[in-house]
C-alpha cells in the first residue's frame, strides 16, 4: 500500500514497461491476495487512504495528490478484477483437463501470467487446492524466452556496437548553451556500424567531436541539425544523441568531399531550427504551470516532446479535459507569455533547487549540481533544455487538442510562435471559404450548418421511405415468381445488385413465402464479371435438413467458388460470372429436390 501510493503520487502510472510495470505488478499482487482472502470489494484505495493518513504530514504531496492516487488505483483494480475473472474461467476449465495428469501445463501457466497477469504463486496456490502442480520446467523455459526477447529489444545492439569505439574518446564538451558555432576535433568516425578512418560523399555516418554546439536529444527536446565542415568535406548533421560515456553522437551524411577521423572541424547549428525549438520548450514550462493551475497539482509532466514549432505534453488526469477548460488553459498560458517575463537559467545544488520549490521530473537522473529554469515568478523546474530569454519571444501558444494515451493519462499538443500564426491563418482562410459558400457571416456559420444538416436528415429520411417502398415492390416481384419443388416454395432467379442488397431482398422475400413445407429464395448476380449468389431458407425448411450453404454447394462449384454462411442465410462467390445464370436457375432447383429426397 505504501509503495503503490508513493509511486502514483510521484507521477508513475500502471503500464507494461519500466517503473509502470513494477507498479502494475504490485497493484495486481494486492488484488490477487485480497481475492484469495475472499475480499471482494475495493482494496487499494483503502490502503492509499491509510498511507496518506500515516505519512501525509511528512510528505504533503501525498495529501495534494490523494484523489489522483485513489482514482488511478481504483481504475487499475477494476480493470484487473475483470481480467482476474476471465483468467479464473480459463483456469477452472484447464484444471478439469489436467486432473488426470495431475500437472497443469507450463503453456497455460504462462498464458495466465502473460495475458491475465496471474502471478505464478497465485496459480500455484489455486492448483494446490485442486491437488495439482505446475509444470515448472516448461514455464521457466517460456519465461526465459520472453526475457530473451525483451533483452534483445532493449539492447539496441546495433547502436551499442556503433558507439563502442566512440565512447573511448571521452565525454563531449557541450557548448550549445553559449554558442551555435564552435571549433572542434573529429575524434571518432563510424561508418556501417564500425570505426572508420574516412568517409566519402553520400555516405551516412556517425561522428563524435571533442566539443560541440549541437544539443543532443534529452528531456523531450529533439537533437539539433546543422553542418560540420572539415578541411576536405562537408557533413550535414540530421540528429544528435547522447551515447555511452557521456559522448554526443552526431548522425549525418557527407554532403561533399571526404572527411577523416582526426581532422579539425567547424561545427555550426541550424540557427533558425534551434530558435524554433527553444520557443516550444519555454512554452512547455508555461503550459505545465498552466495545467497544474487550472486542473490541479496532480497534472504534472509525465512525458513531453519539444520539436521545432510544436510541443506535446503528457500528464496524469482522471478524465478528458472539457473544451472550456482547455480554452481557459490556452488563455492563461498566452496571458503569461504576453507578460514578457524573464527566463532565468542557473546552476545550483540539487538540494538547494528542491528547497526553492523546483519541480524535478520523475525518472530523470540528477547529479549534485542541477540546471534550474525559472520563468517569471511562477514556474521553476529542473531542465537541461534550451530556452528563449523572455516569454515574449515565444509570442503565442495554440493548444490543438487533448486526448487519452492510456488509463489516467492525457496528452495535449500545441504549436507556438510563427507556426501557431500559420495555423490560425489557415483556419481563417477555411472560415472565409465556408462563409462564402454558405452566404453567411462567420458568427452565423454554426447555425447555418445545423440548419443544413437538419434539412439533409429530413431529405435522407424521405429518400429512405421511397427506397423502402421501391424495395417492397421488388420483393413483391420476387415472391410472384415463386414455383414449387416437392411442396417447397422456391425462387431462383437473377437480380442485378450488390451483396447487401441481395441478402436484404432474399430475407424479405422468404419471409413473405409462408408455406408449411418450407420456402427458399436464391438470387444471383454477375456484376463486373464475377459471380455472387445469395440463398435464404425459412426456419421450417432448415428444420427439414435444408440449409442455405448446403443448397448453394453445386452452384458454388459451377461459378468456381465455395459456399458458406448460416443455416438460414448463405452466400457463394466465384470468378465465373458467365455460369451464374445456369447455376441459379438449373442447379438450385435440382439441388433442393436432392436434399429433400435425402431428408425424406
Amino acid at each position: 500500500g505504501r509503495a503503490t501510493t508513493f509511486l502514483i503520487a510521484d507521477g508513475v502510472l500502471p503500464s507494461n514497461q519500466g517503473r509502470g510495470y513494477v507498479l502494475r505488478r504490485m497493484l495486481r499482487r494486492v488484488v490477487s491476495h485480497a481475492r484469495r482472502l475472499s475480499i471482494e470489494g475495493p482494496v487499494v484505495e483503502h490502503l492509499a487512504d491509510r498511507t496518506v493518513e500515516l505519512f501525509g504530514d511528512a510528505y504533503p504531496e501525498l495529501v495534494e495528490n490523494r484523489s489522483q492516487v485513489k482514482q488511478v488505483a481504483a481504475s487499475e483494480e477494476e480493470r484487473f478484477a475483470g481480467t482476474l475473472r476471465q483468467g479464473m474461467v480459463l483456469l477452472d476449465a484447464e484444471i478439469d483437463k489436467a486432473k488426470r495428469a495431475g500437472v497443469l501445463s507450463g503453456e497455460v501457466v504462462f498464458k495466465l501470467h502473460d495475458t491475465f497477469g496471474f502471478p505464478r504463486e497465485l496459480t500455484r496456490e489455486l492448483l494446490e487446492d485442486a491437488g495439482l502442480s505446475i509444470d515448472e520446467e516448461r514455464f521457466e523455459s517460456l519465461m526465459a524466452e520472453q526475457r530473451d526477447r525483451a533483452r534483445r529489444a532493449a539492447k539496441k545492439e546495433q547502436v551499442e556496437e556503433e558507439l563502442a569505439g566512440a565512447s573511448s574518446a571521452g565525454p563531449t564538451q557541450f557548448l550549445g548553451y553559449q554558442a551555435l558555432e564552435a571549433e572542434g576535433h573529429l575524434v571518432a568516425l563510424l561508418l556501417d556500424g564500425r570505426r572508420s578512418g574516412v568517409a566519402e560523399e553520400g555516405q551516412d555516418i556517425r561522428l563524435v567531436l571533442d566539443r560541440t554546439p549541437f544539443y543532443a536529444e534529452s528531456g523531450g527536446q529533439v537533437g539539433d541539425h546543422g553542418y560540420v565542415r572539415t578541411g576536405g568535406g562537408l557533413i550535414r548533421v540530421v540528429d544528435a544523441q547522447w551515447g555511452p560515456g557521456d559522448v554526443i553522437v552526431h548522425a549525418g551524411v557527407v554532403q561533399s568531399g571526404e572527411v577523416r577521423e582526426g581532422q579539425d572541424v567547424h561545427a555550426e547549428v541550424d540557427r533558425v531550427r534551434r530558435e524554433a525549438t527553444t520557443r516550444p520548450h519555454t512554452a512547455t514550462h508555461v503550459v505545465h504551470w498552466t495545467l497544474r493551475h487550472v486542473l490541479g497539482e496532480h497534472a504534472r509532466q509525465a512525458g513531453s516532446l519539444v520539436a521545432p514549432g510544436r510541443l506535446r505534453f503528457d500528464f496524469p488526469h482522471h478524465s478528458a479535459v472539457p473544451r472550456d477548460l482547455l480554452a481557459q488553459a490556452e488563455e492563461v498560458a498566452n496571458h503569461r507569455l504576453a507578460e514578457d517575463a524573464q527566463v532565468r537559467i542557473y546552476e545550483t545544488t540539487f538540494e538547494e533547487a528542491k528547497n526553492q520549490g523546483a519541480l524535478a521530473l520523475f525518472g530523470e537522473r540528477y547529479g549534485e549540481f542541477v540546471r534550474v529554469v525559472e520563468v517569471g515568478d511562477y514556474s521553476i523546474e529542473l531542465c537541461g533544455g534550451t530556452h528563449v530569454p523572455r516569454t515574449g519571444n515565444v509570442a503565442i501558444v495554440r493548444i490543438l487538442g487533448e486526448a487519452s494515451i492510456g488509463a489516467g493519462m492525457r496528452r495535449v499538443e500545441a504549436i507556438v510562435g510563427p507556426d501557431a500564426l500559420k495555423e490560425w491563418n489557415a483556419e481563417h482562410v477555411i472560415l472565409e471559404e465556408l462563409a462564402e459558400l454558405l452566404k453567411a457571416e462567420p458568427p452565423a456559420i454554426p447555425d447555418r450548418v445545423r440548419g443544413l444538416l437538419e434539412r439533409l436528415k429530413r431529405s435522407e429520411s424521405e429518400l429512405g421511405k421511397l427506397g423502402a417502398a421501391q424495395r417492397a415492390d421488388v420483393v413483391e416481384q420476387i415472391v410472384a415468381g415463386a414455383s414449387e419443388v416437392a411442396g417447397v416454395k422456391l425462387v431462383a432467379r437473377l437480380h442485378d445488385g450488390d451483396a447487401g442488397e441481395l441478402r436484404e431482398l432474399a430475407q424479405a422475400a422468404v419471409g413473405r413465402l409462408e408455406n408449411p413445407n418450407g420456402a427458399a429464395v436464391v438470387l444471383g448476380s454477375a456484376r463486373g464479371g464475377a459471380a455472387l449468389i445469395v440463398a435464404a431458407c425459412s426456419k421450417n425448411l432448415v428444420g427439414r435438413g435444408v440449409t442455405a450453404p448446403l443448397l448453394l454447394e453445386p452452384a458454388a462449384r459451377a461459378i468456381g467458388g465455395r459456399a458458406g454462411g448460416k443455416p438460414i442465410l448463405g452466400t457463394a462467390g466465384g470468378p465465373n460470372g458467365a455460369a451464374v445464370e445456369e447455376a441459379v436457375e438449373r442447379l438450385i432447383p435440382a439441388r433442393l429436390e436432392e436434399l429433400l429426397r435425402a431428408g425424406a
